[in-house]
Formats: structure tokens, C-alpha cells, sequence
């Protein structure tokens, strides 16, 4: 099964990497530099805090990387000439045409890192910890037209502990991510996979982040200010207050009873 990959994070690159070792046929991978540009601010580029560089990959290898900023489009003729019969996609930031999606007999799936249909769109499990989350996990499942509507191939679950930052969430993920793969590719590749349907009624869709939002308020309840602070550590940007006009981020927090 020739897989042409997608992805442009640690996560999509460790990934990546665990499968091509495990012997599964990479044909070509494309990324997305570290700052990109998106259609709706075309002049602000959005810096991707997860980047991992693919070119490593594709060299030590030796898979064609293709680079895109924002039109895919020209990569075409590229993609059809890997003449793929799987698309797998694992931190990746555009939508994917449909024409790529429809060139792939096997399919074109992904993992999204929360348990499908609760927590579509962005930043998962960065939601997940700000909204106090006691468990989440992995979904890899197929693509369709709408945002992470399509059918699931299977999930993980993993626990969201009382010390938890997003790091070591981010490294459940991989781990899980990882062990998915590694057992349910060779059912794609043979036919035998399970395709359950997403049941639509208890879907949520959380919007993009920015630095912005990392501003803590202090009339939330403890307990959502420390989830807050843990949820947006190293290696993102930092929750944020603000002291005598000077931003102050605070990478850590604890509630003490005094």
C-alpha cells in the first residue's frame, strides 16, 4: 500500500517515522513551513508552535518532501504521480482537495486528537484541558467533506491527570497516535478495517487559538485558571496576565490551601 503523507508537527513527524520504520511504503510527504499563510489573513502569517521539519525525514529516507503555503493546488501533477493508494494526514493545517481525496482507492484518513465527534476542529486537547477534561484520546478516521465528520477506524482513550500540562498530553497523543496506526494500517491496506459512522447529535467544534487568547481572567474559579495555565505551557506560547501595562506569562500553576 503506497501512503502519501501529510503532516507538518512533531506529532505527524514521529508518526511519519514509526510507520516508514515499521516498513509501511512512504511515497511522498508533503508539509507546511512553520509560519504560513491562511486564506482569511493572507498577510499575517500564522506560526504553527508544533512545527517539525519534514525535510530531515524525507532525506534520511530518501522520500520526495513537497512544501506548500496555502495553494496546494500547484502541487497537483505531483501528488498524481506518486500514484498513492492511501492519504494519511497527522498535523496538518489546510484542507485537502477533493480532486487528492478522490485519487486514493483506499482512502484518505487522519488522527485527530480527541474523541470524535466531541471536540471537531481546532486545538483539542488544548480545549479539552481548558474546559477541565478528566479523559480524552485519539480518533484516526476517514475524511469527508465537513470538519472531522468522517468515519472513525478506531480511538484510544487516555487519561487527563490532576499534574498534566499540555505537554504530557501531547505525548499521550503520540503514544496512542502510534499504536493506532501500527495496528490498523495493515487492515486498510488488506480491506478489513472497521468504519463506524460519527454520531453527529453530540458533536462540539471548537474555534482556532491564537496568543491572545492565552489572557487569564481572574473572576474564573480556581480550578479553570490552573487548567487554563496548564493547557497553553511550553511548547505553546504561555498564559498571560497583564501588570502595570507589562505582559507577564506564567508557564506553571497549583492551588494551595492556605
Amino acid at each position: 500500500m503506497k501512503i502519501v503523507f501529510f503532516g507538518a508537527s512533531e506529532l505527524g513527524y514521529n508518526c511519519c517515522e514509526a510507520i516508514i520504520k515499521a516498513g509501511f511504503e512512504v511515497v511522498g510527504i508533503f508539509t507546511i513551513p512553520q509560519e504560513f499563510n491562511i486564506s482569511y489573513s493572507p498577510d499575517k502569517p500564522v506560526k504553527n508552535y508544533l512545527h517539525k521539519d519534514f525535510h530531515t525525514l524525507g532525506k534520511a529516507y530518501n522520500i520526495p518532501v513537497f512544501e506548500v503555503n496555502q495553494n496546494i493546488k500547484t502541487f497537483e501533477q505531483d501528488f498524481i504521480n506518486l500514484k498513492p493508494d492511501f492519504l494519511l494526514a497527522i498535523g496538518w493545517y489546510y484542507m485537502i482537495p477533493l480532486y487528492m481525496l478522490a485519487q486514493v482507492p483506499k482512502g484518505s484518513a487522519g488522527i485527530h486528537a480527541s474523541l470524535l465527534p466531541k471536540y471537531r476542529g481546532n486545538a483539542p486537547l488544548v480545549w479539552a484541558m481548558i474546559n477541565g477534561e478528566k479523559e480524552t484520546g485519539i480518533s484516526f478516521f476517514y475524511f469527508e467533506k465537513g470538519v472531522d465528520e468522517g468515519d472513525i477506524i478506531a480511538q484510544e482513550k487516555f487519561a487527563i491527570d490532576e499534574n498534566d500540562t499540555i505537554k504530557d498530553i501531547l505525548e499521550k497523543t503520540q503514544k496512542a497516535s502510534i499504536e493506532v496506526l501500527l495496528k490498523n494500517l495493515p487492515l486498510i491496506a488488506n480491506g478489513t478495517n472497521a468504519k463506524m459512522p460519527q454520531d453527529h447529535t453530540k458533536a462540539t467544534l471548537f474555534p482556532k487559538r491564537s496568543p491572545k487568547d492565552g489572557l487569564i481572567d481572574w473572576s474564573w474559579d480556581k480550578e479553570k485558571i490552573k487548567n487554563f495555565i496548564k493547557a497553553q505551557t511550553k511548547p505553546y506560547p504561555g498564559a498571560f496576565t497583564v501588570i502595570n501595562d507589562k505582559k507577564v506569562i506564567i508557564w506553571d500553576a497549583d492551588i494551595l490551601d492556605l
